[in-house]
């Protein structure tokens, strides 16, 4: 199992977000990013949404990056640490350009780039943005095979209802073999079916951890599964996120837990299924005492669950 690297003030949601965690800055970002490379972390993960109406504002916040531009930037302050998106909302913009920004991504960091994508929950943003929030399922499978067409073939051609292209020329093409490597974030039936479809990666989010290998069953058992999906992440501190980002308590989410008990956790995530996860952080008040705790894992759980 690997650990992912969480950077502070990302997101201001209600669940997850501590105060002091409000005056972080980009440049802060930029500095962590290049300083949880060295020690070790291999992955950094960057959540989206583009626009958050009032109603939603105390639960979700309002605070949130471009996925692919926050991508593009961590990916060019560092040199080894992968980018991912948690999520990338797919629906919400044209696939050939996320096409293009993604293999330009990937060209220029040598291949460190993978996609989490997701179709989205806020109705509100959809409209808002004029998407059409009851096609977004549709709209999400075609845009996905238009990108792997244009990052696999010479001529690319793609018919379909939301988009269409012929007679094109499309580059730089990734470089990883393939394409981006595509992961997909939800828990429905629609969301699983696309991630055993056309991805390597699944990140549940409502599911609850004792249900991942049994989804992962059902991600399998489908007559179109790629059998290419290998990657399963899950984040301890998302059991404090409910439907609709409402706060709830979990186990999973425990910030006082011993450090065999975190161990054990992982350890019992690992026999379900799953290959990334990350470690709530305690009652922290500062950016160093964070520091502390980021540095305390690289160290202490790293190493102990790398082989599971």
């Amino acid at each position: 199992m690997k650990i992912g690297f969480s950077v502070p003030h990302m997101m201001e949601l209600k669940a997850l977000t501590q105060d002091w965690e409000l005056a972080v800055t980009g440049a802060d970002q930029t500095a962590l990013a290049k300083w949880a490379e060295g020690l070790g972390y291999e992955m950094l993960q960057v959540p989206e949404h583009h626009i958050i109406p009032r109603e939603h504002v105390e639960l979700s916040g309002g605070f949130y990056f471009n996925a692919l531009t926050a991508m593009a930037h961590f990916a060019g302050a560092t040199e080894k640490m992968r980018v991912n998106s948690c999520i990338q909302l797919l629906p919400l913009q044209n696939p050939i350009v996320t096409a293009k920004a993604l293999s330009t991504m990937d060209w220029l960091s040598s291949g460190r780039v993978t996609i989490n994508f997701g179709v989205g929950w806020l109705r509100e943003e959809f409209d808002i943005l004029g998407v059409p929030f009851n096609k977004r399922g549709k709209m999400a499978d075609e845009y996905v095979e238009a990108m792997i067409e244009l990052w696999t073939k010479e001529e690319p051609e793609y018919e379909g209802e939301f988009v269409s292209f012929k007679d094109v020329a499309f580059a730089p093409k990734p470089v990883q073999d393939g394409g981006v490597p595509l992961w997909f974030g939800g828990d429905a039936n629609g969301a699983l079916k696309r991630a055993g479809r056309f991805g390597s990666g699944w990140m549940p989010f409502l599911t609850k951890p004792e249900r991942i290998a049994e989804r992962l069953d059902f991600i399998r058992s489908q007559p179109d599964y790629g059998g290419n999906l290998n990657e399963v992440s899950y984040s301890m501190s998302s059991g404090a996120i409910g439907e609709g980002h409402v706060v709830q308590e979990s186990d999973w989410a425990n910030t006082k837990k011993s450090t065999q008990e975190i161990l054990d956790s992982l350890g019992w995530l690992a026999e379900q299924g799953v290959t990334w996860s990350g470690v709530a952080s305690p009652g922290i008040t500062s950016l160093q005492e964070w520091k502390d705790h980021g540095q305390w894992v690289a160290e202490e759980i790293i190493p102990a669950v790398a082989d599971l």
